[in-house]
């Protein structure tokens, strides 16, 4: 009889059902799934009795260095910890944003030193006359192509004014990735920021009030009518109200390809918890009104948001505490690798809201089909062995001073969850045992996006 390198156990989610039985493991890729669990030979056995083996979770938007004191040790620590095995980190980095081949190769070498688990690395363009970098990107290896309609630093973090966006639109539809954005209306936001400064109405939820839904509807609007034109594929990052859904969804009757992504905090959080927590529940765009967050809630149950992703954007107190007493000076951003998955999982399939095939479907197999990631995001035959197991019936406490992460601040501190992280796997290595990371930095790999050199001529 055949031995394997690894033979998984447990309740396997699979596309279309769940399973008792047994996965083969050889060489880092699913190579045979039993429904008898006691038909596999593998040099290492593991048993994981009723935990759900679920594919391992894609985080598409991470932030590994917006803050410098983070980074991909203590990001990919994180995520290997949260059930993630592979995650998309974003190009604004500090002090260089990703929009040249030199800073993406640099990156890519840090990475290939430094990953835990396995990321893929976002694109992106200088504020003017950067559009010629995008083919040159893509090629060595970009996903996406990541811009923004709003300004949080004119050189890392610009805002693309509209000529920029129709060229870049028209550069990656030649590529075939995606065109990303952060979709704030700028005008009317600082606009906004300026009278409330002026009036000191500076507390907690003046950073909804001067980021009313408008704000993102808007700049949404303008970027679908460019796509719908230039034939790119959009994608519309951290959705945090239902009518830019709805728009979506007009835009996608009439052929437009747009995808779209809510994060956790916009699910479980809302604007009363931006008041009772302040700078720690601070995010852009910002936590909603309640029936707003019931609305995004009856678009995910409807299967029209294709995906949920973290924002991770790991800020310490010497960035939030600066705006206790105003909260226009308060960094924005969540730490969220670690306490995505289990969140998710504890507010949908722990409470009967999605299935484990849902499940499944947002937090993995959808994102890498959006961002077209081969061998990623099922457990199925000839794809890579990598899986996030959930215990449903441990219940544990979340303690953000235990985060892997730099940052521990996060509103969920102290929450009680059902379902825990049992074991990450990563290519048929366990990466996470349920209570420490088992890997160095480096087993973590670069996966090249779709349009790379080494995929157009046949990367295997």
């Amino acid at each position: 009889m055949k031995t394997f390198d690894v033979v998984v156990r447990g309740k396997l989610v699979l596309e279309e059902e769940v399973i008792n039985g047994e996965i083969g493991v050889k060489d880092g890729k699913v190579e045979i799934i039993s429904k008898n669990t006691t038909h596999l030979q593998g040099g290492k056995m593991l048993d994981f009795g009723n935990a759900y083996v679920f594919p391992g979770t894609i985080d598409v938007h991470v932030h590994c260095f917006s803050n410098p004191n983070e980074g991909f040790i203590s990001t990919s620590t994180s995520a290997a910890a949260g059930g993630i095995t592979t995650f998309l980190d974003m190009p604004y980095d500090l002090p260089n944003p990703v929009n040249n081949v030199e800073q993406f190769e640099k990156k890519v070498k840090k990475l290939e030193e430094e990953a835990i688990v396995d990321i893929c690395l976002w694109g992106t363009i200088s504020k003017k006359g950067g559009t010629d970098q995008i083919i040159p990107l893509a090629e060595a290896g970009a996903v996406a192509f990541k811009m923004s309609t709003f300004e949080t630093d004119a050189y890392r973090f610009p805002r693309i004014p509209d000529p920029e966006i129709m060229k870049a639109m028209d550069l990656i539809k030649e590529t075939g990735l995606r065109a990303a954005f952060h979709s704030e209306n700028d005008e009317i936001i600082v606009d906004l920021i300026e009278e409330y400064q002026r009036e000191n109405k500076v507390y907690p939820s003046a950073h909804m009030e001067t980021r009313p839904p408008v704000t993102e509807t808007s700049a949404v609007l303008k970027l679908l009518e460019f796509a719908y034109w230039t034939g790119v594929k959009l994608h519309i990052v951290h959705v945090s109200h239902p009518r830019t859904i709805e728009l979506i969804q007009l835009f996608k009757k009439q052929g437009v390809q747009v995808t779209s992504e809510t994060c956790y905090p916009y699910l479980l959080l809302d604007v009363h918890d931006l008041e009772k927590f302040g700078p720690r529940a601070k995010n852009n765009p910002p936590l909603r009104k309640p029936d707003e967050v019931k609305g995004l809630w009856d678009q995910l149950k409807a299967q029209n948001i294709e995906l949920i992703s973290s924002d991770h954007a790991p800020w310490g107190p010497e960035h939030k505490d600066r705006g206790k007493d105003n909260i226009f000076l308060s960094a924005s951003g969540l730490p969220g690798v670690e306490i995505m998955t289990p969140l998710m999982f504890d507010s949908t399939v722990a409470k009967g809201i999605l299935t484990p095939i849902e499940f499944a479907k947002l937090m993995s197999t959808h994102p890498a089909e959006v961002f077209q990631i081969p061998r990623k995001g099922k457990v199925a035959v000839g794809y890579d062995a990598d899986f996030a197991v959930i215990d449903p019936e441990a219940i544990w406490v979340i303690d953000e001073t235990k985060f892997r992460s730099y940052s521990k601040m996060s509103p969920f501190h102290g929450k009680e969850i059902k379902g825990k992280i049992i074991q990450t796997i990563v290519r048929g290595k366990t990466v996470f045992d349920g209570n420490a990371v088992s890997v160095k930095p480096g087993f973590g790999q670069f996966v090249p996006g779709s349009a790379a050199k080494e995929n157009v001529v046949g990367r295997k």
